[in-house]
């Protein structure tokens, strides 16, 4: 038990330092939703007395989602693509670390990118933002975060393994930005047409940056419970998904080293 664990660490170890020593990949996704929160919640907010907390907040709601979103998908996507081709996952599938074991080291690198973009922009946002919520509200929305990466894990990785490594980052380019701007996390759902609204309703990120602002009370009213199963059951059919890709890259390696 001690031995597995040690390989999933230093599996997921590698994994996480293979992202921080990818300048192009890290700093931007940990820099820029601390500048757009920045740029959005705050300087845009100077000198504007009323209403300027409940901006702050609702953005930082917004861009902690926009921000964990990146690290989940690309990771998993363009990253996954790019092992599927080279023979690496062919590799992994056929060594004596357990194949899932791959798949929970790229969700714990995910997770700690979450988590350090959650600090950075928790930090910005009681420092520059004036952000004072309580304490089990932070908590909470870390809480949510963390939790809210695995749906993008698991679109992410359906992209990766079903797309060339060319094509899974054009892909995940064209989910990522339209998913972010359709779910209300640059510009308010409401103010947006009848019908792209509507269309938010089969988005997780809409889903997540609902229960974030139902959290510090700026929620649109509608049930937690509802976010709650919506999101739930988007993430069962990204991780059906997943599965059913995952297993039919690995039939093909099992059926072939066979004795």
């Amino acid at each position: 038990m001690k031995t597995e664990f040690n390989s999933l660490f230093i599996e997921a170890k590698l994994d996480l330092l293979c992202g921080l020593r990818t300048p192009s990949f890290a700093v931007p996704t940990l820099v820029f939703p601390v500048l757009l929160y920045l740029f959005f919640g705050v300087f845009m907010m100077h000198g504007k007395q009323q209403g300027n907390d409940e901006v702050s907040i609702y953005t930082l709601v917004n861009y902690l989602v926009f921000g964990l979103m990146a690290p989940a998908l690309f990771s998993f996507g363009a990253n996954v693509a790019q092992e599927r081709e080279s023979g690496w996952l062919e590799l992994k599938l056929i060594s004596p670390l357990p194949p899932l074991y791959y798949l929970f080291a790229k969700c714990l690198s995910a997770l700690i990118f979450t988590l350090l973009i959650a600090v950075l922009l928790f930090s910005t946002a009681w420092l520059a933002g004036a952000v004072h919520i309580s304490l089990l509200a932070w908590a909470k929305l870390l809480a949510l975060g963390l939790a809210g990466t695995f749906p993008f894990c698991f679109l992410g990785l359906a992209i990766g393994l079903k797309f060339s490594a060319k094509g899974a980052m054009a892909i995940t380019n064209l989910v990522f930005l339209p998913m972010a701007m359709l779910s209300g996390l640059w510009v308010p759902i409401f103010l947006m047409p009848e019908f792209l609204q509507q269309f938010a309703w089969i988005l997780p990120s809409y889903h997540l940056s609902q229960l974030g602002l139902s959290i510090v009370g700026l929620g649109q009213g509608y049930s937690i419970f509802f976010h709650l199963i919506a999101l739930s059951l988007i993430s069962i059919i990204f991780a059906v998904i997943a599965a059913a890709l995952y297993q039919s890259q690995g039939m093909p390696v099992r059926k072939r080293h066979r004795p």
